[in-house]
């Protein structure tokens, strides 16, 4: 079931860099390679680990007994560690970059962006601590893969929340902000 879920999610994803990408040529075409790149590292990302996912379902499914896959199918866990952090970080960096540049958005949403591009980065040598996936910094540790999930998860959550409310405000006729 969470497979299933983390494949509906990952597909959200790509709409959602997709959307980022033509949001950023809108308000601000000077910064289009800004929006195309979150979309790339953002496709990227999302590719990773459905692959990863695909490859620990694989496995499960052909097994003839009950096997724990983030430790059978031995390339996915530096896939969803290490390679996914990194791809990670430079999504939430550009993404954060480019909030900050176009004014886009709320001012947290940027440098919350930035704050977890840092810590994907700090998990990124996780992969020379083993593959015990109890142990919270292993390449495949419930700290690199699960925890770091689920923050994206929410922060994604959070920003489509402040994306839709922001979207939503109107500003009176006659504003500043329409005079030009």
């Amino acid at each position: 079931m969470t497979l299933l879920i983390a494949i509906f999610a990952l597909a959200f994803l790509v709409v959602f860099v997709t959307a980022f990408r033509e949001l950023v040529k809108r308000v601000n075409p000077a910064y289009e390679w800004l929006g195309t790149m979150a979309f790339a590292t953002g496709l990227v990302y999302a590719t990773i680990t459905l692959v990863s996912s695909g490859l620990e379902a694989g496995a499960v499914i052909a097994a003839d007994h009950p096997i724990d896959p983030t430790i059978t199918v031995s390339g996915t866990y530096i896939l969803y560690g290490s390679i996914s952090r990194l791809m990670l970080a430079f999504f939430l960096t550009t993404v954060g970059y480019g909030i900050s540049r176009t004014n886009l958005l709320p001012r947290w949403t940027g440098r919350s962006a930035y704050v977890l591009a840092g810590i994907n980065l700090a998990f990124v040598p996780s992969l020379f601590f083993g593959n015990d996936p109890a142990h919270f910094y292993a390449a495949n540790g419930w700290g690199t893969t699960a925890l770091m999930g689920a923050i994206l998860s929410y922060w994604m959550l959070a920003l489509g929340v402040t994306t839709y409310r922001s979207a939503t405000r109107r500003t009176p006729v006659g504003s500043p902000a329409l005079r030009h």
